[in-house]
């Protein structure tokens, strides 16, 4: 079953492996972590988001080993990206690096790239990908669409853009 999970943990290192462990122990694989760490956040707590696929009856025992590492718990279950946009870039995605275009969406915190299917035909020949975005919030979608429209402004990428909602 896949689950999703918001994590409290004290900011200190080695505190990130420490709730990743438990999820192994237990058969879990993690599809996905999302750790945003404020240099200049004054609290002592980080939030981390992890979304995992788990063995069925395995998740009471994975939340007693979380809180044998004093880990919290503060959500579990609910789908967090609620939106999806699929977008088509057309380009030198390769040359301009597309991990650094989907790093800056996915470091928003609240969308992340879920999808990136790429079609090459030659090394020196325009490269075109099918972009998937999810998001928290439509407002949060919009913002990692700007960001994408900004990339490809700067990379030179034509982005071609869903028809929704007209």
């Amino acid at each position: 079953m896949r689950i999703s999970m918001k994590l409290e943990m004290k900011d200190q290192p080695g505190q990130l492996v420490a709730a990743l462990q438990p999820i192994s122990a237990v058969g879990g694989n993690i599809i996905a972590v999302i750790h945003q760490r404020e240099p200049h956040a004054a609290t002592e707590v980080l939030d981390v988001q992890i979304v995992l696929e788990l063995p069925e009856g395995r998740l009471e025992k994975l939340l007693a080993l979380l809180r044998q590492q004093g880990v919290k718990v503060v959500r579990i279950g609910e789908e967090r990206l609620l939106y999806e946009s699929t977008l088509i870039m057309i380009g030198h995605l390769m040359h301009t690096d597309i991990s650094d275009t989907v790093d800056r969406i996915d470091t928003t915190g609240s969308a992340e790239v879920t999808e990136l299917s790429l079609i090459m035909p030659a090394i020196d020949s325009p490269s075109s990908a099918r972009i998937t975005i999810r998001s928290t919030t439509r407002a949060e979608m919009e913002r990692a669409i700007r960001i994408l429209r900004k990339v490809a402004e700067q990379k030179d990428i034509l982005i071609i853009e869903p028809l929704e909602g007209i």
